[in-house]
């Protein structure tokens, strides 16, 4: 079975990359995509529509931009991984996580027991939950490996 995962959320650590690298040694046959991980190009994606000289309209522009991308990956993957950091809010993993559940979309958060009560709805929703990347990878492996 061939897998496409999608990760969502955090952009300040390097989770991806060992979930990556960790279903790579598996020799797991799955690909990944991800939102713009580039915080400042993220928040420029409007700007080709023309400069805004209020934050809000340049956030809103960019937003839709961005949305087109997340949207289209999203909706095309097999299964979502959703990282909830410990620094900031994910306000964008929540809502990626409202709409896998909304499309029906399986997906796995990711983050510390400390935040497991503002998540308890997203966690609800979610097929399973982890607390580190290499408990994700053991996930997709059981999911790609076991026939």
């Amino acid at each position: 079975m061939k897998l496409h995962v999608y990760l969502s959320g955090e952009i300040h650590t390097d989770w991806r990359q060992k979930i990556i690298d960790g279903c790579d040694e598996q020799n797991l046959a799955i690909s990944f995509s991800s939102a713009v991980t580039d915080h400042e190009a993220s928040d420029a994606a409007g700007d080709v529509l023309g400069k805004e000289e209020e934050g809000f309209w340049r956030d809103h522009k960019s937003a839709k931009i961005n949305a087109i991308r997340t949207k289209t990956l999203i909706e095309n993957c097999d299964v979502a991984v959703i990282r909830f950091g410990d620094k900031f809010k994910q306000w964008n993993a929540a809502f990626d996580a409202g709409y896998c559940a909304a499309l029906g979309t399986p997906y796995i958060t990711l983050h510390n027991e400390d935040i497991i009560h503002p998540l308890k709805e997203v966690d609800a929703a979610a097929f399973g939950w982890a607390t580190t990347p290499e408990q994700v990878v053991d996930i997709l492996k059981y999911v790609v490996s076991k026939q």
